[in-house]
C-alpha cells in the first residue's frame, strides 16, 4: 500500500525515492533511466520501486 521505507533485502533507505521515481516517469523517462538516475543499483532495491502498487488512495474511504 504504501511504499515501505527501506528494501527487504539489503536494508537499503528506498521510500524517499517515490516520489522524485514518479516525476522522472512522468518526465518521459523510462523506468531503467530513472532506477539509474536515482541510483539504485541493486536489483533488490530495483524491484521494490517496480513492483510498489500504490493503492493508499482506494483504502483511505474505507479506513
Amino acid at each position: 500500500m504504501i511504499i515501505p521505507v527501506r528494501c527487504f533485502t539489503c536494508g537499503k533507505v528506498i521510500g524517499s525515492e517515490w516520489q522524485r521515481y514518479l516525476q522522472l516517469l512522468s518526465g518521459g523517462k523510462d523506468a531503467r533511466e530513472a532506477l539509474d538516475d536515482l541510483r539504485l543499483e541493486r536489483y533488490c532495491c530495483r524491484r521494490m520501486i517496480l513492483s510498489h502498487v500504490d493503492l493508499i488512495d482506494d483504502v483511505i474511504p474505507f479506513g
